[in-house]
């Protein structure tokens, strides 16, 4: 099963991919992630564990805690992000992250494939989790990147003459 989301974000494609590529940062970045660690550095990529919460009760706060483990490595050239789901129910998904300028800033695109072994569970899968994950993850790095867009540039300020 294939299946893609997407956003419009009025902000510079570099600026996106910047906030976006560093996936040990998303549990600070992310308000539904409590987790992106590094288990073992490949030089060339990364394996991360992640955890994400699915909503459930979104106006009490609860969620699902979601786990998996990825391959993970981005793509300056391209402003690709690349994730291999290697462990975990949604081993073998193969997740592409493509930050492209538009007229009115950037779109990202993300990708899913995922080829399981159950019929019918890669639909469940993507529908009950992959896609409320990654909306709200999208939803996030939208407002961030827009919000550091409109800050006007900060002049250093000039240290007080002596009195």
């Amino acid at each position: 099963m294939r299946s893609t989301i997407g956003i419009d974000v009025a902000a510079p494609p570099d600026l996106v991919y910047r906030l976006a590529r560093d996936v040990t940062r998303w549990e600070r970045l992310l308000p539904h992630y409590s987790r992106s660690a590094v288990v073992r550095d490949e030089g060339d990529a990364l394996v991360c564990d992640f955890v994400a919460r699915r909503p459930f009760v979104p106006l009490l706060g609860l969620g699902i805690p979601v786990t998996w483990r990825s391959r993970t490595w981005h793509e300056p050239a391209t402003r690709r992000l690349r994730f291999v789901h290697v462990a975990g129910a949604t081993r073998g998904m193969d997740v592409t992250w493509t930050i492209e300028p538009v007229a009115a800033g950037t779109r990202v695109d993300i990708e899913h494939e995922f080829a399981p072994r159950v019929p019918g569970f890669a639909t469940i899968v993507d529908r009950g989790f992959t896609r409320p994950i990654a909306g709200r993850t999208l939803a996030t790095f939208k407002a961030l990147a827009e919000a550091l867009a409109s800050e006007p540039a900060v002049a250093p300020v000039a240290p007080e003459a002596s009195r």
